[in-house]
């Protein structure tokens, strides 16, 4: 990132960060006095999320083996293992599995986060390698699965599939694809950094969904509101492996106890706030929609609809640095942040339209539909 680039950032991020008014707040905008008050008042409060006289970690245990023991029992798992990132808890159990099923191929999503957003470290660090069983903007069918013509040891799940809009499938889809799976002699892996939204949309709690994995990964600061760090769960045999491998990766860090504890504070006080935010998410979602179809825009998409979870893609056909522009610019002058940046689909992605997401968090709780549609209004005057 060049210089310019970074102003543009820090400009970005002090704007919206101040802002009176968001559907959610994101810690990529905080300052570091701002995340140190928060390391403050987690200090203040760390009595309340486990027992202040127990020893910081030490390679683990202390703070960082009672967030493995909640994670293990949120997930209804044997064990849990914390690891410093998703990318290396995903790429430790998918290396396990690979050792025991004799297989290095991997069926995954095009868009599943290892592909898009790892610099293929599957295939250059682990030696595996990757099949897609569909190129669909959506999770494979299980029909999918068991034809597709080559062999796999394990199917990766993203539960939800952010790049696709946060997507999920059915209940009954989803269990059918692992049992499409489980005739294939493959084993199954979520990966569930995002997973501690998707119960409402199931209408199952977390342990039942997570029953029908062999592992899972869970990640603690995109919804948790944590820090860093990121949990692999599974059977005992398989966490003790994969504890060997954190060592050999470079994750057996000396201390994580602040990431351990902002991780415990999201398990205690986000955790049982995500379905609230999740119902809500329609309502913003239904209030953007009005906003456009009151305003007359000539096309646009709110994806999925209705949202999946608390999160979800909006879609306009306009230049993505003229509507992050008007993004600014609305919070500039309203004090409000609707939208933050927009960007191209991509390679491949339909010419002269931009996307970006939608959080719903604490904050957009008190926005009513009406709300929203107008400042869609206010937004959309500013895009010109």
């Amino acid at each position: 990132m060049d210089e310019s680039e970074q102003d543009a950032r820090r400009y970005r991020a002090s704007v919206w960060s101040g802002a009176g008014r968001a559907l959610w707040r994101s810690p990529v905008e905080a300052s570091v006095g701002e995340r140190l008050t928060e390391l403050a008042e987690l200090a203040r409060r760390g009595h309340t999320l486990m027992d202040p006289h127990d020893l910081v970690d030490t390679y683990g245990g202390g703070p960082v083996g009672e967030v493995e023991r909640r994670v293990a029992d949120a997930l209804g798992m044997p064990a849990a293992v914390f690891f410093p990132t998703g990318t290396m808890a995903q790429q430790v159990a998918l290396r396990c599995w690979s050792g025991r099923t004799g297989s290095p191929v991997v069926a995954l999503h095009p868009l599943a986060h290892p592909e898009v957003h790892e610099r293929g470290a599957l295939g250059a660090v682990s030696g595996l390698r990757t099949v897609h069983p569909t190129d669909e903007p959506r999770l494979p069918t299980a029909e999918e699965v068991r034809n597709h013509p080559e062999p796999f040891g394990t199917l990766m799940l993203e539960l939800p599939l952010r790049d696709a809009g946060f997507t999920l499938p059915a209940w009954d889809e989803l269990v059918d694809v692992v049992e499409a799976a489980r005739e294939r002699d493959a084993v199954v892996h979520f990966d569930g950094a995002r997973l501690w939204e998707c119960a409402p949309h199931f209408g199952r709690g977390l342990r039942e969904i997570t029953r029908l994995a062999d592992t899972v990964y869970v990640s603690f600061y995109k919804s948790l509101g944590g820090i860093s760090g990121a949990a692999l769960a599974g059977p005992e045999d398989v966490m003790e492996e994969a504890r060997v491998w954190l060592h050999r990766y470079g994750g057996l860090v000396f201390q994580q106890f602040p990431a351990a504890m902002a991780a415990l504070r999201g398990l205690a006080v986000e955790l049982p706030r995500l379905p609230s935010y999740v119902a809500h998410a329609r309502v913003v979602a239904d209030g953007l929609r009005a906003g456009f179809e009151e305003a007359g825009v000539p096309w646009f998409r709110v994806h999925p609809a209705p949202p999946h979870t608390h999160q979800f893609q909006v879609w306009l056909p306009y230049d993505p640095d003229r509507l992050t522009a008007a993004s600014l610019a609305l919070t500039v002058e309203t004090d409000t942040v609707l939208f933050r940046r927009w960007s191209s689909p991509g390679a491949g992605g339909p010419p002269g339209v931009a996307v970006t997401e939608v959080t719903v968090g604490e904050p957009g709780l008190s926005w009513t539909k009406d709300d929203v549609r107008e400042a869609v209004g206010a937004f959309l005057a500013r895009v010109g």
